[in-house]
């Protein structure tokens, strides 16, 4: 079992649903059931996927959590996307989001990887 508090991923995935918050919270009203709330709940799956990834009692089942983490990721990504096509979001926000998002998905993926699956 691990602490997800201390883990670097859940901290800054924490910190990126914020940033998705605070942006989607720029979007035009009219999109508040569509793309914004898409953009919020895998943002937010992110950080809840680590955090119940966690309790588990096997790394195999973290792992498994983990991947549904790193899915999230690149479903917001492909949201961002679409919503910088749809002129909701600038280049420029768009970059950053983008850059950490990347960034979420690498520190995600190594940490998978220094996981040990248990013999049966």
């Amino acid at each position: 079992m691990h602490q997800f508090k201390e883990l670097l991923i859940w901290k800054k995935s924490r910190i990126f649903c914020v940033e998705i918050y605070c942006i989607t919270a720029t979007f035009p009203s009219d999109k508040k059931f569509g793309i914004t709330s898409q953009l919020r709940r895998a943002s937010v799956s992110i950080p809840s996927n680590i955090a119940e990834g966690s309790s588990r009692s096997s790394n195999k089942d973290f792992l498994r959590f983990l991947e549904i983490a790193i899915g999230s990721c690149y479903e917001i990504e492909t949201q961002l996307l679409i919503s910088s096509d749809l002129g909701f979001i600038n280049y420029k926000d768009l970059d950053s989001l983008t850059v950490k998002l990347d960034e979420i998905v690498k520190m995600t993926s190594k940490f998978r990887s220094s996981l040990k699956i248990e013999e049966v």
